[in-house]
């Protein structure tokens, strides 16, 4: 007799029609989209998603840029280039360490104008660079 006292309630769990069935009846639907209390918030974009926002590229500083702490970055890619702050688009220009200048692609990346760089492989070597130090380097287009 407790069997089965025990084995009711998980019977009627299993039912589909069961009185106790958490699920709604099956007239009720979804509200349309659009409605709710909810429907006249927007989504909001991200700054710079706009295409009236984007400000097309101004012509690249030239001259001296400033100066940067560079270290090693991704010694797999090939080439000559420094990924730093001070420029905002791609191009080419000069960086300098202790009175040896290298040309090498400048590259842009998001941060204050002070906070660091990294340079090649091939551009630390050809500056005289210590690899595993953090020199301050020139930069200038």
């Amino acid at each position: 007799m407790t069997r089965l006292i025990l084995l009711t309630p998980l019977l009627l769990a299993a039912c589909a029609d069961s009185p106790f069935s958490l699920r709604g009846s099956p007239t009720e639907t979804a509200a349309p989209a659009g409605t709710g209390p909810l429907a006249a918030v927007r989504p909001q974009g991200r700054p710079g998603d706009d295409p009236k926002e984007v400000a097309t590229p101004s012509a690249p500083a030239t001259g001296t840029l400033g100066t940067t702490i560079a270290s090693l970055g991704n010694a797999a890619e090939p080439g000559v280039w420094l990924r730093t702050p001070l420029v905002r688009v791609r191009a080419p220009g000069q960086v300098s360490y202790q009175g040896q200048s290298v040309e090498a692609e400048l590259i842009p990346i998001p941060g204050e104008p002070g906070s660091g760089s990294r340079a090649s492989l091939q551009l630390m070597q050809a500056l005289g660079a210590p690899l595993t130090g953090l020199p301050e380097v020139a930069v200038s287009r």
